[in-house]
Parts: C-alpha cells; structure tokens; sequence
C-alpha cells in the first residue's frame, strides 16, 4: 500500500487501438509523449483488454470493475444506477476525501440523474473561459455539418472520413476536446485546496469521424502505416460483420483511399498525444506530477479499415477492437521498473490499482486484480485469460440499441450497424457473444452462430477460423471450460453488509 494519497489523473481517449503508439513499435504512430513517459517512469501493457467493445458497456466495467453481464451492461443505453452507482470509481474517490475535476464526455451515468454525487466540478467552458485562451468554439465533428459525407449512394457516405478539419484564422480546431484540456490545465494551475485531487479527462478523440487539422493531419507517413488485415471474404465471420461490409459500401475503396483514413485516424491519435503532453506539462509546473498517478486507457478500439471496415461492432470482439493502451505512471514514492509488459491485464484492473494505491477500501465486491505488483516486475504473472462480451438475446429489444437508431435517422452514420442490431429476422446478426483469450488463442462463443477459435500466434489478424479443425479440438475444450470457470466465478454480486434475518420489534419504554 502505498503510504499516502495521490493525486490522480485519469485520462481517458475514445477508441484508441491499442497497436497506434510508438513505443510498441508501430513506425507511423506518433506519440511522443507517451513514449517518454514510458521510457522514463510509466509501464505500458501490450496486452490491455477492454470487457465490451462499445463506449457505455465499457466505461460501466472499468469504473467499477464488474464484467458487462454482472449488471446487464450491453448497450449504450444503459448506465450505471441505484447501488450501482455506489461503485462507480469517481463516486468512491469522492467519498473518501478526493476533490473530482470531471471534464469530458459521459457515457456512464444516467444523464437525468446529474453529476453532484460523481464529482465536485463537471466542467463546462463559459464565455470567458475561450475569451481567456483565446479561442472561438469550434463545432465537436459528430454534430458538424455533414456535407462531407456526399450523397447517400456514395462510397463515402458511411466511411465516417472527414479528413483535414479546417481552423479559420485560429491555430486550433478548437472542439470540445480541446476546451476540456484548457479547462483541466487551468484547474491543476489555480487549485489551492487540501484535498487530493482526481482529474478524469474521457476525450472524444481519436473517434470517428476520422478528421484532424494541421499539423497532425500531414504529419503521418502514409508510407510507414503497418499493413492492414485483409478479408476477401466474411464468410467465416459473424453475420453483423459480413452485414455492415455490405452496407458500409466500401468495397470500391482502393489502398490510397484506405492509407489517407488510416493517416488520418493515427493523426487524431497524435493530436490527443499533444494534448497528453500539455496536461503533463500542467502537473509539472504545477509541481504535482510527482505526486501524481497517471492512467491513459481508452474504451475499445477500431477497426480504421481491417476487414474492410470502419469504426467498431456491438458483438464482434477482433483485437483491433478489445485491445488497447493502458499506460500507468505511479507516484513517486512507489517504485517503478519503467518500460513495456507484455502479459494479459484487462480493464477491470484498473479501480483495484486505483484503490490500492490510494489505500482505499472501496466498499463492495469487484472482481479486479490490482496492477501494482507490476510495476517493479517484468515479468510477473498476472492473468491466464482476459474476457470480452457483447450482444444479446434474440427479441430482446431493450438491448438493441434501437434509441441509437432513433437519435441518428435511418441514413445516421451508423445505420449500417444500428439496422442489423434492431432487427429480429431469421438469420439473427445481433447474437450474444463472449471472448476468452489467452496468449495464444481465441475462442468466441456464440449465441446463435457458429463459434470461433484463432491461433494468435500464427494467424495475429483472426482470419482462420479454426473451430472445426480436428487438431484443434483439445484447446477448444479447454477455452470452453475456462470460459465456464469464468462466469461461475463472475456471475454475480453479494453486497458486503448482510442484513438482520429477523423483524426486530421496537421496545417500548
């Protein structure tokens, strides 16, 4: 346990894949501030996995440390509530004497039921604020104008690809993202209070619409981007995947087209690094960052043109989707042996980490396995097997995500998913689905279609399937029976306080 309270910050990307750093070795990312903070007092896990590869399901997972089934999290419209809430992380450094600067998106708790129990400032830029920096606001490029997408029947019309975002006579695309780092770098520069403090930063960056302006916009090498895995066919893959192929209607795209999109997301990718570099510079001049536990993880990840696809699914679990960054900077009386770990972590690990380094009883059941350990060793075990699940029952509508569709309109950016996950036709394409992965193999179980089995080691892109192999069978059997120690283990939560068996009567005096 570490021996007093650090401060935190909890700076927290959308749909960031976890291969897009430099550090790990991809020559067209460009992430130097990362790459300095591992090189010098971070760890970074290769081998991070998200619980759900959608935004709402995750970020309930990460923030209490319970899997998505526990509490029924699968879909976008279902947040955290009642004694649910209780375990939200932000809640819980709250109530034990942190001060919770939130600035950012939500995706966590019911909208209706405010923010004042998670934290003391959910921050909102006001006139003055872009007066003081500067800047005029700019429009978030999901709610912009969507000219770009051209006509309904063009190839571009679901590829989510913006490209270059325009500033004007500003140096910035000053969207929302940009205000919320303004807004934090202000905070850590006037605060003046006792307490410790928790800075939760969940940017909108790097999720589509793949835009970006200069310079981060030129400054990928389209000649250095990794190759993307390729699928001439789906027929091995899920029926939501083969379905949104089909109507994302980007089979016309040459290798041109997919390396500017491609460019353009490790471009957003670099921006939110620039971002990460003036926060850190902020605690630094601060004088806190030495006193400071950093956490940069992301939601899920991205498809950014594998399979010939854009953006994510609700149900399909490839690693470019459940794989992510997760970078820990501890403070600095904790020790740290700087530098990349490779073994198998997940998402959920992160409130244990929080909490033991806090020294924090946080009150309920969770099912995380603190990281500290990891942090002077390179190699200590850690996890078997990390797990990832989506999806749902047949005529199971309140898990359709239909309020998606609902929001967007029928040609809305992601019709082409959302249509497929509303429906109950006879080939079913919204399928519950569940990952268990080890170091080397994959096997998904699925509800209502055939299952899935990878070799990681000779196949990283998932593109045999292997579940009827006969050579295969045996790793098959064991993952099931892994996969059913799982969910016996995870099925459920017993609250901590046990309440009386019997009616106590009142005494009357």
């Amino acid at each position: 346990m570490m021996k007093r309270s650090p401060n935190i910050l909890i700076f927290n990307p959308d749909q960031w894949r976890g291969d897009v750093m430099g550090h790990l070795g991809n020559p067209a990312a460009l992430t130097p501030n990362l790459d300095q903070l591992v090189a010098e007092d971070a760890i970074s896990f290769r081998n991070a996995f998200v619980q759900a590869t959608v935004c709402t399901p995750s970020r309930c997972s990460y923030m209490t440390g319970w899997y998505p089934h526990v509490f029924g999290h699968r879909t976008m419209h279902h947040m955290l509530h009642d004694r649910q809430a209780d375990a939200n992380l932000l809640r819980v450094l709250k109530d034990n004497g942190y001060f919770i600067w939130w600035g950012g998106k939500n995706d966590l708790i019911p909208g209706q039921n405010g923010y004042e129990a998670d934290c003391d400032v959910s921050f909102r830029p006001s006139r003055s604020d872009y007066e003081r920096w500067g800047y005029e606001p700019q429009q978030d490029a999901h709610i912009g104008n969507q000219a770009w997408r051209g006509d309904p029947e063009s190839d571009n019309y679901y590829s989510f690809f913006k490209g270059r975002l325009e500033t004007g006579d500003q140096a910035l695309h000053f969207d929302p993202d940009w205000a919320m780092v303004y807004g934090a770098i202000d905070f850590l520069n006037s605060y003046e209070g006792d307490q410790p403090l928790c800075v939760f930063l969940p940017l909108g960056f790097p999720h589509p619409p793949y835009c970006v302006e200069e310079p981060w916009f030129s400054a990928i090498d389209r000649n250095n981007l990794p190759e993307r895995t390729q699928l001439q066919s789906l027929d091995e893959k899920p029926a939501l995947l083969r379905g949104i192929r089909e109507n994302q209607h980007l089979s016309t795209w040459d290798e041109d087209r997919w390396s500017e999109l491609r460019a353009t997301y490790y471009g957003m990718c670099a921006r939110v690094d620039h971002q990460f570099g003036l926060v850190k510079q902020a605690l630094v001049d601060s004088s806190r960052y030495d006193d400071t536990a950093i956490f940069i993880f992301s939601d899920h990840g991205d498809f950014t043109g594998d399979y010939g696809l854009v953006e994510k699914t609700q149900n399909t679990l490839e690693d470019c989707l459940c794989n992510v960054p997760l970078i820990i900077k501890p403070p600095s009386n904790a020790e740290v042996v700087a530098g990349t770990r490779d073994q198998l972590v997940e998402l959920v690990d992160f409130p244990a980490t929080v909490y033991e380094m806090a020294g924090i009883d946080p009150g309920h059941w969770h099912f995380g396995k603190s990281l500290v350990g990891q942090l002077t060793s390179t190699d200590k075990p850690h996890r078997d097997a990390v797990f990832c699940e989506g999806g749902r029952l047949r005529n199971e509508r309140q898990a359709s995500e239909y309020e998606s569709q609902k929001l967007s309109g029928e040609l809305g950016l992601y019709s082409p998913r959302i249509s497929l996950q509303i429906g109950e036709e006879d080939s079913f394409t919204h399928s519950k689905a569940t990952m268990c992965r080890t170091d080397r193999y994959k096997y998904i179980r699925r509800l209502y279609e055939q299952d899935e089995l990878y070799d990681l080691l000779n196949d990283p892109g998932e593109t045999e399937n292997l579940i009827t192999s006969e050579t295969h069978q045996k790793i098959r059997l064991e993952l099931i029976e892994r996969m059913l120690l799982w969910y016996q283990e995870t099925c459920d939560i017993v609250p901590m306080r046990s309440d009386q068996r019997f009616f106590m009567r009142q005494q009357k005096s």
